[in-house]
């Protein structure tokens, strides 16, 4: 897919896509880190997601040619190449391989919402911290001398609304996070110093229960 389409460059706090429009288009990313957000019931900009290069943005629009359901912006800079929905289409439907990799991605964005919200109703605020900074470990983590760091860039705000809980519960777990020495924060920097606590105060080692 990499031949498809053109290639487009974006710097920190541009837009890729805005909620609301009509999707004539979708994005491959193929550097950088991006945002997903949406709007609240109160008009606030929500952080739902991060992605970065290798994913895809703008699949869902371009297959239902309804209105888009949130906006994605640039955490940096960022190379990738923006396809028309015709073009798309016709790709998938001459590419089979790549089709079901497509609808793969699809239904991992779709398994990690419902798991949101089940979490969101049931898991106290200190497992949802836990649970999201270890996906985002997994998914963008840097080895380091002194443990793995998280590779996007993100404010308390933005991690609270992530993980659907208020600013000062999300500053005190990760305050006690640091005094445990689970983790170290910094400037819209997270380090995992101890990836297995992490893990167990998730509830996602080898014996916690998969959400299908």
């Amino acid at each position: 897919m990499t031949g498809l389409g053109r290639r487009e460059t974006f710097e920190k706090g541009e837009r890729l896509l805005r909620e609301g429009e009509h999707g004539s288009h979708v994005y491959l990313l193929l550097s950088g880190w991006y945002k997903v957000v949406a709007r609240t019931e109160d008009d606030r900009e929500a952080l739902m997601a991060v992605r970065t290069g290798g994913d895809i943005v703008g699949e869902l629009a371009c297959f239902d040619a309804l209105p888009r359901v949130a906006t994605v912006m640039a955490a940096g800079p960022g190379v990738t190449r923006l396809i028309g929905r015709q073009e798309f289409n016709d790709f998938l439907a001459a590419h089979e391989t790549v089709a079901r990799a497509v609808m793969r991605v699809v239904a991992g964005k779709l398994r990690w919402s419902t798991r949101r919200r089940q979490e969101f109703g049931s898991c106290p605020v200190e497992m949802r911290i836990a649970r999201v900074l270890g996906e985002l470990m997994r998914a963008y983590g840097r080895p380091g001398p002194a443990g793995t760091v998280i590779g996007v860039s993100l404010t308390q705000p933005e991690l609270a609304a992530l993980v659907g809980a208020s600013e000062p519960s999300v500053h005190r777990v990760l305050r006690t996070l640091r005094e445990e020495r689970v983790l170290d924060t910094g400037y819209r920097r997270i380090l995992v110093r101890d990836a297995q606590e992490l893990s167990r105060i998730a509830g996602t080692g080898p014996d916690a229960p998969l959400v299908t």
